[in-house]
């Protein structure tokens, strides 16, 4: 085995506007009254149109400006675009409407030429937003580019979770994550599943991933699968049932191949209670 731990880097030339900018925006979304619309447009107009961000609502209704500007700006502004969870029929608005703004500015952020790949603004940049999105957020949550969820507000997540490139985070029925969970590029999450006869027909299920969980590159776990700690489900796999601790689940559908070698005897066939620990979801 040979072990290759991640490099530390010497700090950029840019070090210090980044540790300002963040300390910026840390003292802002502490602010228990902070308008997040606002917060929204205005760090997005300073990043993507810093040309129109001090006189915004000017640009936008000014008439000599071409008209796909001007909506290019008016997109800066959350409440002029719609995301797809605010189409459910369970949307709760109230929750949605307050995370909706840092949604917007994580999604938009992560298309823009300062973060693209962006390692350390970027993981630091979304671990400020994080908190304030997820019903809980434990200690030093990494996120890399292009992560999307569902609703945000049903994600229960634990401490050292890291989730990479690309990775769809659907908390529409609630997801639960213990501490230090990963999950690679490309993969799937789902909590919601639709009837095979009507697709309007939706049952929602909280998705469990307990402490140590690793789902690999382009794997799917679907609604109300509960994977149990230290589970891995492997690269393309579809976890359709519960994975059993320690067990590596590989396939489609994913079944059991082996047992990692550091299981506990006897530790390999439970589930423990990462789900137990985590706040119930609304309505269940």
């Amino acid at each position: 085995m040979v072990l290759r731990p991640l490099r530390l880097l010497a700090p950029t030339p840019a070090h210090a506007l980044v540790e300002q900018w963040l300390e910026q925006l840390r003292g802002q979304l502490a602010d228990p009254t902070l308008d997040r619309v606002r917060f929204c447009r205005e760090t997005l107009g300073e990043l993507a149109w810093p040309e129109y961000a001090a006189h915004w609502e000017t640009a936008v209704s000014d008439a000599k400006l071409p008209l796909g500007t001007r909506l290019a700006l008016s997109a800066l502004d959350p409440r002029n675009v719609t995301l797809e969870p605010e189409y459910y029929a369970e949307c709760d608005d109230a929750q949605f409407q307050r995370v909706k703004p840092l949604l917007w500015l994580w999604y938009s952020f992560d298309r823009l030429p300062l973060a693209g790949q962006n390692v350390d603004l970027g993981v630091r940049f979304r671990r400020l937003l994080a908190p304030h999105i997820f019903r809980r957020c434990g200690e030093r949550f990494k996120a890399f580019q292009h992560v999307e969820f569902t609703f945000g507000y049903n994600i229960d997540c634990g401490d050292d979770v890291v989730v990479h490139r690309h990775v769809l985070l659907d908390d529409r029925g609630g997801i639960v994550m213990g501490n230090g969970v990963s999950i690679s590029d490309y993969a799937n999450i789902y909590s919601h599943t639709h009837s095979i006869v009507d697709q309007a027909d939706v049952t929602n299920a909280v998705t469990v991933l307990e402490d140590g969980v690793r789902i690999t590159y382009h794997a799917t776990v679907l609604a109300g699968v509960h994977v149990g700690t230290q589970g891995m489900v492997g690269a393309n796999a579809v976890a359709t049932k519960d994975v059993r601790a320690y067990h590596v689940n590989v396939g489609i559908p994913a079944k059991s191949v082996r047992v990692k070698p550091n299981a506990p005897p006897g530790g390999s066939d439970r589930l423990s209670t990462t789900a137990e620990r985590a706040v119930p979801i609304k309505g269940e």
